[in-house]
């Protein structure tokens, strides 16, 4: 079932990266009230569209602080993929592993997909904004890289100038 717009997003705990590698540290939406939070979900770390998309968040990343947001990348990855991805391209913020499924499913992202000519399961490319009070706002779905971290900007800074 799919989360609706102006719908509270259900708190989860799930592990997510810290600024050591090999350390996490448990994410929970409620950790995060009074701030604007952007949920990218993304297919997998250390592939190239994925791999842009962070890097385009990242060099974002001073104009959503600056809105009262803080960022988060979803996959299915391990927390080890995560902290090696963080890392080998420089992530100021943290990556959030669900391997089993658990925020997906709650924003039902997981998709049949082609991938070279076969159908596979996975993350369908998404964006969220979730408002200081914990209910989602904005979503982007089926997110091409190009200009998509702009829009999710100026969309973030119109919160922060109401």
């Amino acid at each position: 079932m799919t989360l609706a717009l102006n719908s509270a997003v259900t708190d989860i705990t799930l592990p997510m990266t810290t600024a050591v590698i090999g350390e996490s540290q448990p994410f929970k939406l409620s950790d995060h009230h009074g701030k604007t939070v952007v949920l990218y979900f993304y297919p997998k770390d250390n592939t190239p569209g994925c791999t842009s998309e962070s890097i385009a968040f990242r060099e974002s990343h001073d104009g959503f602080l600056a809105a009262n947001a803080v960022i988060f990348g979803v996959s299915r990855d391990s927390l080890k993929s995560h902290d090696n991805f963080k890392h080998k391209i420089e992530l100021p913020f943290e990556l959030i592993s669900d391997t089993e499924e658990q925020l997906c499913a709650q924003f039902d992202v997981i998709k049949q997909k082609m991938m070279y000519g076969k159908q596979v399961r996975g993350i369908e490319r998404s964006t969220f904004i979730i408002n200081a009070e914990g209910v989602l706002i904005q979503e982007w779905r089926k997110v091409r890289v190009a200009n998509h971290i702009e829009d999710v900007l100026n969309f973030v800074k119109t919160l922060a100038s109401d």
